[in-house]
């Protein structure tokens, strides 16, 4: 069996430095010990370094910005990349909080063996701009043990991985700091020196553990590991590494989680119509923005599109520190309308959802509405304002030998001040009315007026004629 593991040395700070349009001087730093525990590149320019005093590398960098690391938001972080790593892999395990274990051997035909699963995964790091360090072994702690001391290859042979394995320092073995001082003690510098103990000699000189961990590591002794399956829901979460006052500065990192999302709904083959942007501002209450569109949608460039109209809109309380983006309505994709070899037109569903949710963005979701019909022969109740909705498909029509009612019904009938010019249609007789109250009796023509207008006119029970809509 071949497992690969993927180290992130430096994964929040790749998070955060994602999330900015441009890179500036940036540590991670450990609240407690005021120390620099990861610096960006910019940083480490003016002399800032892992390890140095907090204090010191903001008298090198007076404008430093500072990133609190936080045991959930790294967890949240790698869970981020497990989503898009379950893309190409079938069994991924969680190893908190800098690693991805995933069993290979299984995948190697489906990408065209370990050299193309390789320059798949390494694509697809340059492309998230995340520094990961990858590796192969034989067994589960040994791809990870290889890919945290950065010494992995490309490669499934086993007499390669062995001699690599076993050229590892006992302290990147991942025993306790001082069962590897004992070890060096003993003259044991390299794993290849400890695998040559016997395993009696092993237990008798050193802890329960260590043996363990050796066997584990040569694959003689179980290893389980603890499955990881995507949850069903999207959620991305961004910390900034300097407050943002601004709307416009959030589209940005808004951009490239967007992406994340189509890629995300792509991989699904899934739509969706309700995304909830929560905006995090420090000592106050969240600003939360939920978008609807007017259909299923998976394109990042109509999100961004609409969450934009809504930001030019929206008046920050307060400067943002991390925003959150969630989607948990998903939506069976169904096929395009109009996407066959022979057709060059625009898809005129979309074109309709694309415009209903811009209007939605900028005007509010209840601004919106739609004529209906409604159960009634009277013409002036005969229609109702409905909730506004996509239609399933869009199919042409035959045309009717001319239109019976018109579009435009005046608010209150006109009396006839001259008799029509000719006469169209009709009659058509409408009575109704009598269960509440509101009877009419009326005779409806379509005429021609004296001034060319075409009318809906009738007659009701006391003779007199009136005019109740107008065509165009």
């Amino acid at each position: 069996m071949l497992w690969l593991y993927i180290h992130f040395p430096q994964l929040l700070l790749d998070q955060v430095l994602s999330s900015r349009e441009k890179r500036e001087a940036l540590v991670i730093s450990d609240p407690g010990q005021q120390t620099v525990y990861q610096a960006s590149p910019e940083a480490r320019e003016l002399g800032i370094h892992p390890d140095m005093q907090l204090k010191t590398a903001i008298s090198l960098a007076p404008e430093l910005a500072i990133v609190r690391p936080e045991p959930e938001r790294e967890h949240q972080a790698l869970e981020q990349q497990a989503r898009w790593l379950y893309r190409y892999m079938a069994h991924i395990s969680l190893c908190p909080p800098h690693g991805l274990l995933t069993e290979a051997g299984s995948m190697n035909r489906l990408h065209g063996g370990i050299e193309g699963l390789w320059q798949i995964l390494t694509q697809a790091l340059e492309q998230r701009q995340l520094t990961g360090w990858m590796a192969t072994g034989l067994t589960p702690k040994a791809a990870q043990r290889l890919a945290q001391a950065n010494s992995g290859r490309c490669t499934e042979a086993k007499e390669t991985l062995q001699a690599l394995l076993g050229a590892l320092p006992v302290q990147q073995s991942g025993l306790p700091a001082k069962t590897t001082e004992r070890l060096d003690r003993l003259g044991l510098i390299t794993l290849d020196d400890l695998f040559k103990l016997p395993a009696e000699e092993t237990a008798r000189r050193l802890e329960p553990e260590t043996l363990k961990l050796i066997q584990q590591l040569q694959g003689s002794r179980a290893d389980p590991q603890t499955p990881w399956s995507p949850p069903h829901r999207f959620h991305q979460h961004l910390d900034f590494a300097r407050d943002i006052e601004q709307t416009s500065s959030l589209l940005f990192p808004l951009q490239r989680i967007l992406t994340e999302l189509q890629e995300d709904l792509q991989w699904r083959q899934q739509d969706t119509d309700s995304l909830k942007l929560s905006l995090h501002h420090r000592g106050r209450q969240e600003t939360r923005i939920l978008l609807r569109t007017a259909g299923p949608e998976h394109r990042a460039t109509s999100f961004l599109a609409l969450i934009r109209l809504r930001l030019e809109q929206q008046t920050l309380a307060a400067p943002v520190e991390a925003m959150t983006l969630a989607v948990s309505r998903f939506i069976d994709r169904d096929k395009a309308i109009g996407d066959d070899l022979l057709d060059s037109g625009t898809n005129t569903v979309e074109a309709w959802q694309a415009l209903i949710s811009r209007l939605q963005a900028r005007l509010g979701d209840q601004a919106l509405k739609i004529l209906a019909p409604h159960a009634d022969h009277r013409p002036e109740r005969a229609w109702t304002r409905g909730r506004l909705s996509c239609p399933a498909s869009v199919k042409a029509t035959e045309k009717d030998s001319g239109p019976s009612r018109p579009l435009w019904l005046l608010n209150t009938p006109q009396p006839v001040v001259h008799l029509p010019q000719a006469w169209l249609t009709g009659p058509e007789r409408i009575s109704g009315g009598w269960w509440d109250g509101e009877r009419v009796q009326r005779d409806y023509y379509v005429a021609q007026l004296g001034s060319g207008q075409l009318a809906w006119v009738f007659r009701d029970v006391s003779g007199g004629w009136f005019i109740h809509g107008l065509f165009a």
